[in-house]
């Protein structure tokens, strides 16, 4: 009777309500001090009642923790969690949605489906996973639990970025920090990451020395305040800010700052994704440094065998096929490159393509030109179909370089013209007097550039 007591006095505190409003018609403000004080044991319809207006279960009230369907609930969470952290994201989906959460108290209820967007962001479901996270982060500003928000927003902004929505990404992503910055939380791991992920959609944007002056006052604050996890994260997308500006040094001694702070902290998926993008990054160092950037790709492809997703194996397989080609060996890259593209559906378009670009360069380092423009021109059509941004972009100069390359110098010119529209960079009105006048003083193609 005690603790049933204890838990109505505490839920109704947690729900704001007075003995009097938890009353309501049906009871008296004196017989909820009853209650509460242990004098008097509610009925099982009078308990029923009470849990509805709470929010939560009789069977909670009566039993707390030791109810069966908060064992049960408390079995399936730990399940599904496991499941997920092994990379085994079906599972733990599946499991999220067959738990009833009608059955347990509502203190579970933010924890499961938290899980259950993670477990959508995983398999690539990022309607899902958005349609489920945009409630919760509603419910979390509402009742200002500012750490949840941060949390809950962090992976709303990257969800977002992911499915291409850069605008309400970063509009969102905005808006939280604001908010999170004003109720007195700003250094905290949460406020960094968040910071972090906007870096990613001010980079992807072309946004990039707003970017780098963000990421140098996010930088500052996580050493003066941040702990190791919430350093690393600044400093890894600090890292793709200095990249796209084309400092490959810096980007590179970001990453390894970045690496080495998070390596200190508890395992987690992070570790390996960075891993990813140092290899990327030494692919990409001038000169390129393929055997060292395999030392990291192999660890990264092992660790997010178990805990990471088809999206981030598949592009781990295409910088393993990379710095394979980039050591004579066409043939391991072919393969890497067709493993990689089998773990993609169609909501990957960029990455499909870039393990197409791979796929014709393994074909082309064999000589065999003509199924290596096949190749780059099924890329050329998937990219025509697919809205503006810097990857995109990123993507065109890749097919550009290469059909140049193979001497198609008009689908080289599309490819660049298309490289310049996703960076934001439009076509300039040239006045009809200054082309006659070039042709007439007998410019021709670029000779006068």
């Amino acid at each position: 009777m005690t603790e049933l007591s204890d838990r109505l006095r505490v839920e109704r505190t947690r729900a704001g309500l007075s003995q009097t409003a938890l009353a309501g018609e049906d009871f008296s403000p004196s017989y909820i001090s009853l209650i509460e004080a242990g004098h008097r044991v509610p009925t099982d319809a009078a308990l029923a009642v009470l849990a509805r207006r709470l929010g939560t279960t009789a069977e909670y009230l009566r039993f707390g923790d030791k109810a069966p369907s908060e064992e049960r609930a408390r079995l399936e969470l730990g399940f599904a969690r496991l499941a997920l952290a092994n990379g085994s994201a079906q599972e733990a989906r599946d499991r999220l949605l067959a738990l009833d959460l009608t059955t347990i108290a509502p203190r579970h209820h933010v924890e499961a489906l938290h899980t259950l967007a993670r477990a959508h962001e995983a398999l690539g479901d990022l309607d899902e996973c958005v349609a489920v996270l945009e409630p919760l982060l509603a419910d979390a500003r509402s009742e200002r639990r500012w750490l949840d928000v941060a949390v809950m927003g962090c992976d709303l902004v990257a969800a977002y970025h992911e499915a291409g929505d850069l605008g309400h990404s970063i509009a969102l992503g905005e808006q939280l920090v604001e908010e999170i910055e004003a109720a007195g939380i700003a250094g905290t791991d949460e406020h960094l990451r968040l910071g972090a992920t906007l870096l990613w959609s001010y980079y992807e944007r072309g946004d990039l020395l707003f970017a780098a002056h963000r990421a140098s006052e996010l930088i500052a604050l996580a050493e003066a305040k941040g702990t190791m996890r919430g350093r690393g994260s600044i400093y890894w997308n600090a890292s793709l800010v200095a990249e796209g500006r084309g400092d490959l040094a810096e980007a590179r001694r970001l990453t390894e700052r970045a690496l080495a702070y998070l390596s200190e902290g508890a395992a987690s998926r992070d570790v390996p994704r960075l891993r990813l993008h140092y290899g990327w990054l030494l692919l990409r160092c001038s000169p390129p440094e393929p055997q060292a950037a395999l030392v990291q790709l192999e660890q990264a492809a092992e660790e997010l065998a178990v805990v990471g997703s088809e999206l981030e194996l598949a592009r781990c397989d295409f910088e393993q096929g990379r710095a394979h080609l980039m050591l004579g060996d066409a043939d391991r890259a072919e393969r890497l490159a067709t493993v990689g593209l089998a773990r993609l559906d169609e909501q990957a378009a960029l990455d499909m393509c870039n393990g197409h670009i791979l796929l014709g360069d393994a074909y082309a380092a064999r000589g065999e030109i003509d199924r290596a423009r096949e190749t780059y021109q099924w890329a050329v059509g998937r990219l025509a179909m697919m809205s503006a941004g810097r990857m995109a972009a990123t993507v065109w100069r890749s097919l550009g370089d290469r059909l140049l390359a193979h001497g198609d110098a008009v689908g080289a010119a599309h490819a660049f013209d298309a490289a310049l529209r996703d960076a934001g960079i439009q076509p300039t009105a040239v006045p009809t007097t200054v082309v006659t006048s070039g042709t007439a003083a007998g410019f021709s193609g670029t000779a006068g550039i």
